[in-house]
């Protein structure tokens, strides 16, 4: 009905309830934050006013709820791999990013597409979901695409929409981890559910064995453990969602990533086979697969504007993602980005200013 590839329902427990698996999670999203692994993301810190962690469960922000249902889109689009053979001048941004949508119905070429917002697309799912749900059971309802106080993965996994891999992605054995995820909370028992046509209700089973290559690969160790991630350190949260200046000894390991990372999936054996999504407004953008540094580097805040408006970049904004294009000029060893380092050493902006200066000296063996 809504175009999702796949879904599931869970059962809400409080972590007070009984329910081992509920307080176990608790306790574990708690010991992660204590950690320090969630690094500058406070939104995954907020508590309610007794002092817990509104993510540590369902019912802390909503006591009303009773299940989730779980959405996922694939996103997989035709392209390479960040791990592939790539121009020595090129950047990598994450394949989430690359979906685009046809300006006009008659679209002839890819390079008519506009960029999009997973966020967005997933959302109007979500509604149409939620409305169907409504109209057969009378309840609250809430709709999340990574804004909701719940860890939706968490949801994913025990709705049986796939299992948590040792890299922490999502993954289903015939999509892969390519998967956008979005959740319907509601205040249904999970038994009312069963009327709900096409809701997997079977828990995924591991299926990583004794692999490890998705640690192996992670240039920056942030998959400390199988199934333990510090966000702190890995590539996705450096290049996005870290503010200010990035720690040198992570900067090397970075290579040519100026948006997101994929590499712990591009090296996931159940990704071989992973299909290509067909949905609408998730087709690819040319201009997003192994982008050209210096095209970044050249963008005014129009053309900015022109390329991310709408898209999951726009939130990271123009001077994040040219620090972080600055870096990979650096990681690159292209004496002809020395042009441009050169400029932003001067730049307005000292965090860039710094990552040009230390581009430099990374371009020239210093």
């Amino acid at each position: 009905m809504a175009g999702f590839d796949t879904a599931g329902v869970a059962s809400v427990e409080a972590a007070d309830s009984g329910d081992n698996a509920a307080q176990l999670d608790a306790e574990r999203f708690a010991a992660w934050v204590a950690a320090g692994r969630a690094g500058e993301m406070e939104y995954l810190k907020r508590r309610d006013e007794q002092g817990v962690l509104l993510r540590s469960g369902v019912q802390v922000a909503m006591p009303w709820a009773r299940s989730v249902i779980v959405c996922a889109l694939n996103y997989n689009a035709a392209g390479p791999l960040s791990i592939d053979n790539a121009p020595s001048d090129s950047g990598w941004i994450a394949r989430y990013v690359w979906s685009g949508q046809a300006p006009v119905d008659d679209i002839k070429t890819t390079d008519e597409l506009l960029p999009t917002d997973y966020h967005d697309q997933l959302l109007g799912r979500l509604r149409q979901v939620e409305a169907a749900v409504r109209q057969r059971f009378p309840c609250e309802t809430r709709c999340y695409v990574d804004t909701g106080p719940l860890v939706e993965r968490a949801m994913a996994a025990k709705a049986g929409v796939g299992w948590i891999g040792k890299n922490t992605c999502v993954i289903n054995q015939q999509l892969g981890s390519w998967l956008l995820l979005g959740v319907v909370v509601t205040s249904i028992p999970v038994a009312a559910h069963a009327e709900v046509q096409g809701a997997e209700f079977q828990i995924a089973a591991d299926r990583c064995g004794s692999c490890t290559r998705c640690i192996d690969a992670c240039p920056t160790d942030a998959l400390v453990a199988p199934y333990q991630m510090d966000a702190s350190r890995c590539i996705a949260y450096l290049t996005i969602e870290k503010k200010g200046v990035i720690a040198e000894e992570l900067r090397e390991p970075m290579g040519r990533q100026v948006f997101g990372c994929d590499i712990c999936q591009d090296v996931c054996p159940w990704n071989r086979r992973a299909p290509i999504a067909a949905n609408e407004g998730m087709l690819a953008r040319p201009q997003m697969v192994n982008p050209a540094l210096e095209w970044l580097a050249g963008m005014d805040a129009a053309e900015f504007k022109r390329w991310f408006k709408g898209s999951p970049v726009e939130r990271t904004r123009r001077k994040r993602l040219l620090r972080n294009v600055a870096i990979a000029m650096g990681n690159s060893g292209e004496q002809r980005f020395a042009a441009h380092l050169e400029a932003w050493t001067s730049a307005e902006d000292p965090v860039l200013a710094e990552a040009a200066e230390w581009a430099l000296k990374r371009m020239n063996g210093s």
